[in-house]
């Protein structure tokens, strides 16, 4: 079952595509544009259509998703975590 799921293999959240998904789930994920799958453990719970961190990210980091800048760090994120509007804004405002 795939948990999540991302186009490119440099993004550095994906998308959550299941309910119930829980700390401490080993999660599933394909990355579209390889036809390959990757293994990640929830740290929080993400609910359904959010974004997972794919990788560690510093206060002022770029968040990549879809291959395209879609925002800045603005607290700490782990790989594993819940990377939603508490912990990423838009370069916009």
């Amino acid at each position: 079952m795939n948990h999540f799921v991302l186009h490119d293999a440099n993004d550095c959240v994906a998308v959550v595509v299941v309910e119930g998904v829980k700390a401490g789930m080993a999660l599933n994920g394909w990355i579209m544009d390889e036809d390959r799958m990757v293994t990640l453990q929830a740290l929080q719970d993400i609910p359904i259509g959010h974004k997972v961190a794919l990788k560690d990210m510093s206060t002022g980091d770029t968040v990549i998703k879809y291959g395209i800048d879609m925002g800045r760090v603005i607290a700490p994120i782990k790989a594993g975590e819940h990377a939603h509007v508490h912990n990423i804004k838009t370069k916009r405002w």
